[in-house]
């Protein structure tokens, strides 16, 4: 599709979701896509809106003094009956509420939005990494990529405990580019535990323990497409370390594999969720993976991303906006919507052979916002 197409896109469907969108909404669409400078007094407005937007004034209402939310009696029962928190829901929903107060533009000294920040931190073990929140007994790497991220959108980059997790995550990269899952992922994929049943495979890691496993050992085992990209997001919150060529090679891998099933059956294995259209986007998608690979400079000169910015397109509703794929939901469909512009809007700039994405972003002295 020629530029000017695009950009017809974009002025179009930019106009119909100015009209409709609620204000954190508005603030992106303002500043990423149609290029308003926060100093502007539409946008200094909308930022005030955002401040008063009744979900972020709620979550930050109902946050605990010691950085969690509550959680429901059953949830709150079932983490007591094993190892508590990080493993378990206490743990999940700090990170998605931390996900939409960031959203919502707030600040770490908002709240107890520091306290929630340190309470992750304190889990963190020696080797660096956060356990939880699915189990005791491994990694979620996908979750460290994701507690990455918030650290960095907060502005603790520079903690020395962030750099820690950040080394873990680096020595988890793998040659074929990629991470995956320690033991779920790799360790199962060969025999005899790729016959295991679920619980006989737990039982089994329970009694090898992490002190004992090699991540070279498995390098015949090919990363996971979903825990690389939630990596890869972690990484691309910051201009500094999106910069590192393990980032690179992990968003190449994403990037060659767009469209393809997983290997893994524990974590989206089905080809489908590449073209499901949802948000929050926790765990990644093709519009979570277009908004990175943009947002990193994969523009018009890399030919893998035609069909994918295709598929964006042929998604356009017939009001000119996105919708989510299994239920329209007015406010969700916004963000949807948002992020498909941001994301053709940097293409179309790529296509014009000007800064798009991180380097136009640094250029303007903005943080980085995938």
């Amino acid at each position: 599709m020629r530029d000017s197409e695009i950009r017809g896109i974009v002025e179009e469907s930019s106009r119909r979701l100015l009209q409709i969108s609620i204000a954190p909404v508005r603030f992106y669409l303002l500043t990423d896509v149609l290029g308003r400078d926060e100093k502007e007094r539409l946008v200094e407005q909308t930022l005030e809106d955002c401040r008063n937007f009744p979900r972020r004034k709620k979550l930050l209402e109902t946050m605990n003094e010691d950085g969690t939310w509550p959680i429901s009696r059953e949830r709150r029962l079932a983490e007591a009956r094993g190892s508590g928190p990080p493993v378990g829901w206490t743990y999940i929903t700090m990170l998605r509420n931390l996900y939409e107060l960031a959203e919502y533009r707030t600040g770490i000294d908002e709240g107890y939005v520091r306290n929630s920040l340190e309470k992750i931190l304190s889990w963190q073990t020696e080797d660096g990494f956060i356990p939880g929140p699915a189990s005791a007994y491994f990694p979620d790497t996908h979750y460290n990529g994701y507690a990455l991220r918030m650290l960095l959108k907060f502005g603790m980059g520079k903690d020395s405990r962030v750099r820690k997790l950040v080394s873990w995550l680096l020595k988890m990269h793998r040659p074929d580019g990629g991470w995956l899952i320690p033991y779920l992922q790799d360790l199962r994929y060969f025999a005899p535990y790729n016959s295991m049943s679920m619980p006989s495979f737990m039982n089994q890691v329970r009694k090898l323990g992490m002190k004992n496993y090699a991540p070279s050992d498995y390098y015949g085992a090919p990363s996971c497409i979903w825990t690389t990209m939630m990596v890869v997001r972690g990484f691309a919150q910051s201009f500094e370390l999106s910069l590192l060529p393990e980032v690179k090679q992990g968003a190449e891998y994403f990037l060659d594999r767009f469209f393809m099933r997983n290997h893994y059956s524990s974590f989206y294995r089905s080809d489908e969720n590449w073209t499901k259209l949802k948000y929050p986007t926790y765990f990644g998608s093709g519009l979570c993976a277009l908004d990175i690979l943009t947002w990193m400079g994969y523009g018009a000169d890399d030919p893998r991303l035609e069909k994918p910015i295709a598929w964006l397109i042929s998604k356009r509703m017939r009001d000119g906006l996105w919708s989510q794929s299994d239920r329209p939901h007015p406010e969700k469909d916004q963000w949807i919507s948002e992020v498909s512009l941001s994301i053709l809007n940097r293409y179309s700039q790529s296509l014009r052979g000007l800064p798009f994405g991180r380097e136009a972003e640094i250029r303007i002295g903005r943080k980085a916002p995938v």
